[in-house]
């Protein structure tokens, strides 16, 4: 018997070394390590430190280079590595990691691709990725949101600059600026003195204000929180439903196991 392995158990063995916790929990390491580089190349340091550090970085570098390659030869269908938006992510982050920072062309660029490094930690962590994928699920729903919210704001900009462009044209002179103000007020940056401005000339202007912070702080607020936990727990449900029926399908496959050695051993009895 031949003891090399066939493709198809290497390519096996890869991604179980690839979703052990000893590797994920190495690729995390590398990741903070990473990140505390980048943070302490914005201190002024001693030359030798920075040297260390950037020893440290090419290091890293080279890490993610065999590691995005490691990914590669374990994803069992080559042409889809790509397809999945993480990996394509974390290969355009890693390519651009090899530009030279010595370069003076490209130091931005390289230095930027750097930093969003750190953010392959949400690529790495399933939790974060689950919620940076219900938030992008979510964009379309909070769109309609957003889009409402806008309306609210551009009929009480209209009506703050219609009523209130006399008490202070600086906050209130057109429309524009009076939806600027509109967001502090929402932000609860100092709003109260806006409206005790306005409240001299209008004493019932409260109401403006109370009725905005309202519908923006409380309500617009809630719908955008309910939409993303909606998707959430849609998400959640699909991942159950899908690790049931893997569940279930692993299930099947060991009773058609089971079946196939009863049969074989039926067989051997009846001669």
């Amino acid at each position: 018997m031949s003891s090399e392995l066939s493709p198809s158990s290497a390519s096996e063995q890869l991604r179980r070394i690839e979703s052990s916790k000893l590797f994920q929990g190495i690729v995390i390491a590398i990741i903070i390590l990473s990140a505390l580089t980048i943070g302490a190349k914005t201190y002024d340091l001693p030359p030798l430190v920075e040297q260390g550090l950037t020893g440290m970085d090419n290091a890293i570098t080279a890490f993610f280079l065999i590691e995005i390659l490691f990914r590669f030869a374990a994803c069992p269908t080559k042409r889809r590595f790509l397809m999945d938006g993480w990996n394509l992510f974390d290969t355009i982050v890693v390519i651009g990691s090899l530009i030279p920072l010595d370069n003076s062309d490209a130091v931005l660029l390289g230095r930027l691709l750097r930093v969003f490094r750190v953010l392959r930690l949400v690529s790495v962590v399933p939790e974060l990725r689950f919620l940076i994928n219900s938030l992008l699920k979510a964009i379309p729903r909070m769109g309609y949101i957003a889009l409402l919210m806008f309306i609210i704001f551009y009929i009480y900009a209209a009506m703050g600059a219609i009523f209130f462009a006399s008490v202070d044209p600086d906050l209130w002179g057109d429309v524009a600026i009076a939806m600027l103000t509109l967001f502090r007020v929402a932000t609860f940056e100092d709003w109260t003195d806006i409206m005790y401005a306005t409240m001299e000339p209008y004493p019932l202007s409260w109401l403006y204000y109370l009725t905005f912070i309202f519908l923006t702080a409380f309500v617009f607020l809630n719908m955008m929180i309910g939409a993303i936990l909606e998707v959430m727990s849609e998400e959640q449900n699909a991942q159950e439903a899908q690790k049931a029926h893997a569940e279930r399908d692993e299930i099947v496959k060991q009773l058609h196991n089971v079946q196939h050695k009863l049969d074989e051993l039926t067989a051997k009895l009846e001669r």
